[in-house]
């Protein structure tokens, strides 16, 4: 029997109700992020991909995904047609930020229109573009990443209408651009996840115990409205709406659909019952996505029954193939080739779909898999791995379990990150399925 340590549990309430910051402070820290990316990012990656004018437009309420994510913390939207440029000369070590807007956007893209002396912005737009003549000029368009596919229709046309002739040639797709700003990590974004991480494993920990749960009354529906309940008090807000499934000893066998979209919401939970959680936070401006397990102990039970630990080893097992094919380079489908070649060899039935992870749920950067295509996936599957970037390991396992006699699956999701020393998990991953009600370390038979 694995007894849960009394300071483990005051660790877990300390980080439940670990100062989450003001939304004054919250702004600082995200402009200072951003800044950080402007500064030693940006021109990295403008560099990397060979592009030396971004060009980014929108309106409010439109906004290109690339450029919701360089707005200032206190600038909520778009405001009226927002154009963004930047321009990288390395040679001189320059990396300009311009707003053809009627203002700065924030502290750090200072306004370079007057619509005063040019009351055209398109126009202004065109001059600022053609006084810098550069060689690329990327624009938000990509048939494989939404990401990076912000330019609508209408500001394209308009755009390349105000270009001189000689300049529309230049016009290329900046999707790798694009996705290398949405993917990539600096080293204090990196310090801060781990206590995004942390909060999310608390939060689980939480709301599968016997402190919310009481077989018998509690439906599934009930603890997913506590997750958002939980999380709102926190200061804190979902990017998706939790969910709460339930495998267990009937005829119902694994479904996908069933599990993701048709489940019962007011499915009472009942001992014996195996549970999961699919759950994701954001704060300032990143994001977590977890998924765990926990067994509601039969009367008599004081563990997971030994089938159903051996169901959650394979997925661990699964978990550890599938980090282990990650190096630069690898395409997401040549690790999920490979994976599942290793899986099949070592006996384990799998299932993968992980995807980055950061500044959106369900990230920019190279599709692992989906859970209906596990052939691989054309597009995104095809972009390669690059370092200081986060994923979410998400997959699963199916083990039979015999006095069940059914295959059940266990679905993990834990979010890690990969650099030039390889694959870690943010804040380690779940290798033990939590019990409902956790024994006492003051009670025994």
């Amino acid at each position: 029997m694995r007894l849960i340590p009394i300071l483990f549990l005051l660790s877990l309430q300390s980080i439940l109700h670990a100062q989450v910051l003001s939304p004054r402070e919250q702004s600082k820290v995200t402009d200072a992020l951003l800044a950080e990316r402007f500064e030693n990012l940006l021109p990295v990656l403008m560099d990397r991909t060979g592009i030396d004018m971004w060009v980014l437009i929108s309106r409010e309420y439109d906004e290109d995904p690339v450029l919701k994510s360089m707005l200032p913390s206190t600038w909520l939207s778009a405001r009226r047609t927002t154009m963004l440029v930047f321009y990288r000369d390395a040679s001189k070590n320059l990396c300009e930020k311009i707003a053809v807007a009627r203002y700065d956007v924030g502290e750090f893209i200072k306004k370079g229109w007057d619509p005063v002396t040019q009351p055209d912005q398109w126009k202004a737009l065109s001059e600022i573009i053609t006084n810098r003549n550069p060689s690329k000029i990327g624009i938000n368009t990509s048939p494989d990443f939404g990401h990076a596919d912000g330019l609508n229709h209408t500001h394209y046309e308009m755009f390349m209408n105000s270009l001189p002739e000689n300049l529309k040639n230049r016009v290329v797709s900046a999707e790798k651009l694009a996705v290398g700003w949405l993917e990539t990590r600096t080293e204090r974004e990196m310090q801060i996840y781990k206590q995004l991480v942390d909060m999310t494993h608390a939060i689980i920990e939480e709301g599968f115990s016997g402190k919310i749960i009481t077989p018998g009354i509690t439906s599934t529906d009930d603890v997913v409205w506590w997750f958002r309940q939980k999380i709102s008090e926190l200061g804190l807000i979902t990017w998706f709406h939790p969910s709460v499934s339930v495998q267990r000893n009937d005829a119902q066998n694994f479904e996908h659909l069933r599990n993701f979209s048709n489940r019962p919401k007011d499915d009472i939970i009942r001992p014996g019952d195996l549970l999961h959680v699919d759950i994701g936070i954001t704060y300032l401006r990143l994001n977590t996505d977890i998924q765990q397990h926990a067994y509601v102990l039969l009367p008599g039970e004081s563990d997971v029954p030994e089938s159903i630990k051996t169901a959650m080893d394979n997925a661990n097992r699964l978990q550890d193939l599938l980090t282990g094919e990650f190096r630069t380079g690898r395409t997401g489908n040549q690790i999920l080739r490979n994976t599942l070649t290793k899986a099949k060899q070592q006996g384990i039935r799998a299932t993968i779909y992980t995807h980055p992870l950061g500044l959106h749920g369900h990230a920019a950067g190279p599709t692992i898999g989906l859970w209906d295509q596990q052939d691989g996936v054309q597009g995104s599957g095809d972009y390669p791995l690059f370092p200081k970037t986060a994923y979410s390991i998400e997959l699963n396992a199916a083990t039979e379990i015999p006095e069940w006699k059914k295959t059940i699956r266990i679905m993990l999701e834990e979010d890690g990150y990969f650099d030039e020393k390889g694959f870690r998990y943010i804040s380690g991953r779940q290798k033990h399925i939590l019990l409902i009600p956790r024994p006492s370390p003051s009670l025994g038979n």
